[in-house]
Formats: structure tokens, sequence, C-alpha cells
């Protein structure tokens, strides 16, 4: 998608071809700042920082952080070093285990000094596939709005999204946005409804992509999706995930699960936007997902530029404090999964059309 007027990937290699790029997340959207990443324990303390963020994007960077390792210790031993290292960058999403398994069967039986390039050659692969299947997943989506835009008859489809599930949190396209992008060029009228989500804000981060892209849209509070709803402001939800059990329970940043029991109160569609790289048939249900508990100081300070541009971060109280990072809904409050195998209804369809 589009930065700063040119067409860019939320990951790339550098000009010496083994250094990774990304963008410092942590700095959006107030300036746009890249980093480079150039050894392993870079690359997993960027990802446990959220200077990368987004599960299809922190598996892409934590291939590649996998490939940075095999350049200095191609061993056995190395290479499970490096995978555990990244492992426990961020505990919830699926993603970064998966590309981390799958780097790991690519490179496991060759001999170490083929190991490196193969890495490298598997990252790539993950990170052209990932902006594929989120072509394709809004390709699933696109219908749907569809369908709402004729029923309202040039009256804008009001949709309601939560957190960032868009290019910068893939590889490109995005998840939950890539039906948004393709729906509005195409034409349709379309309007979004960006929940903030605090306490790390990731709703400007999509009010920034949106922006960029032309498409119309306002920023809210996150309390104010039931109040919308209940006014019948909204024609349909659509949400991102880090991770769906074999049961179809959805993980996804904390304050996902209060807009689906709103929507289902309201007689909203609730859709979930997922590739099957995110798809987890190996943990039955939502209560097997380790939740992950950051920093209560996230919730205390509040972080923005000052006038003269200089990041900041404010206390807003001193109590103590709370910050689980995600929570479950329920797979009964799902009206459907829209995935790059289409749109699939229940865990039976899921399973089935995810290879599970």
């Amino acid at each position: 998608m589009k930065i700063a007027g040119a067409h860019c990937r939320s990951v790339w290699l550098e000009p010496d071809g083994w250094s990774v790029g990304i963008f410092d997340q942590r700095h959006l959207p107030w300036a746009v700042e890249r980093m480079t990443l150039r050894t392993p324990d870079e690359a997993a303390h960027a990802i446990a920082d959220m200077a990368t963020r987004g599960a299809p994007l922190i598996g892409a960077v934590a291939a590649y952080g996998l490939a940075l390792a095999l350049r200095h210790d191609a061993s056995n031993e190395g290479l499970d070093r490096a995978v555990s290292l990244l492992a426990e960058a961020r505990p919830t999403a699926v993603n970064l285990r998966w590309a981390l398994q799958r780097v790991r069967a690519a490179v496991a039986p060759l001999a170490p000094d083929a190991r490196t390039a193969a890495a490298y050659a598997e990252a790539a692969a993950i990170c052209d596939e990932d902006v594929a299947m989120n072509r394709a997943i809004g390709d699933a989506g696109l219908p749907l709005l569809q369908a709402i835009a004729e029923r309202k008859r040039g009256e804008p489809v009001q949709v309601m999204t939560h957190c960032n599930a868009g290019w910068l949190a893939t590889v490109d396209w995005g998840t939950a946005t890539a039906p948004l992008y393709l729906a509005h060029d195409r034409g349709l009228p379309l309007h979004v409804w960006v929940d903030e989500t605090r306490p790390r804000n990731q709703g400007a981060l999509t009010a920034f992509e949106l922006d960029a892209h032309g498409v119309p849209h306002s920023m809210i509070a996150d309390n104010a999706g039931g109040l919308l709803m209940q006014r019948g402001e909204v024609d349909m939800v659509i949400v991102g995930t880090d991770r769906v059990t074999a049961n179809g329970d959805v993980c996804n940043k904390i304050g996902t699960y209060l807009k689906a029991l709103a929507a289902r109160a309201h007689g909203i569609p609730f859709y979930v936007a997922l590739p099957s790289s995110t798809y987890d048939p190996a943990t039955p249900t939502g209560a097997d997902v380790p939740i992950e508990e950051r920093s209560a100081d996230e919730v205390r300070l509040v972080s923005g530029p000052d006038e003269s541009g200089t990041l900041r971060r404010i206390a807003v109280t001193r109590s103590a404090a709370r910050n689980p990072a995600f929570d479950i809904t329920p797979a009964e409050l799902v009206t459907g999964y829209v995935t790059e195998a289409g749109l699939l209804v229940g865990a039976t369809a899921l399973a089935a059309g995810l290879g599970g």
C-alpha cells in the first residue's frame, strides 16, 4: 500500500541484500520512521516492544530474524537458540511460532552452509504468500459490503473495526481492511468507524492507513461503539485476529469481545478476517490461548508528541493497573470468517476451508 505517496510493504530487505527493514510503529502515526534489523536480538526486541506488530507481520519479521541468526551460527544449536529467542518475544499470536516452525522445517534437513540462503528464501515466500492471502481475503469480503450497499441504495455502508488489522499489521493489504480498500476502489459509498483501541491506540494506525487511501472514516472512543450500534449507525463489524482456535473462538485485541456482544445485541453481523496462518487447529478453545499481559505503564501513561515533535509520555494516574492485551470472542458471536478460501461459517467450515 502507500505511505508518503509511495507503494511499499511493511517489511523488506535493505539494499545490502541481508539486513531487514521495517517501519518503527512506535512513532506512527506522528512520524514515519524506518529501522533496520541486523541481528535476531534486534528482531526479537522489535517484536516484543511493538516496533513491529500485527499477527501476520510479526510472523514474517520473525522468519527474517531467523535468517539473520543463521548468518552468524547455522549449527543445530544456533538454529534452536534463535527459534527459542524469537518465539518468546510475544506469546499470543500463533503466526509467530507458525512462521518460525516453517523456516525451521525448511532449513533443518540442509547442511549448515546452505541454511542461510534457504531461510531467506522461505521468509520471502512467507511474505509473498501473505500478500496474496490478504488480497484474497479482500475478494471474499467485498460481496458482504456490496450486498449492504445495494440495500442502502446509495447511502454509505457503515463499518466498524477494532485495533489495526491493516497493511501495517501484515505484509500488505491487511486482513479486515482489504475488503474496505477494494470496496472504496470500486466506488462503493463507505464510511468506517475506527475504535481508538486503548492503551496502544492502534486505531490511530488504521485511521492513518484509511486517510492515506482516501477512505472516509471517523475515530471514536472505544466505549462509543455500543451507542452507535444502538442508534442504527453501524451496518457491520469486521475485525482481524491473532489466533482462531479449533472450535472457532477468536483471540484478538482487548475490547473485541465487547464489540461482538454489542453487535449480537443489535442484530449486526460480526465478521472476523484471517489468513490460514492465523488458524490454530492444535488449540482446542479460546480458554487454552495464553493471554499476554503487558506492562501496566501502558495504561498509566499516555504517549504523544509535544509542540516540538518530541515524543513524550505523561502519567495519567499512579494507581495500580492491569493490561491484558487480548480477549476471547466465543465462536457463537461470529457471523462468519473471511478468509483466502472464501467466507466460512462455523468451525466445521473453517477447518475444512483452512485445512485443519
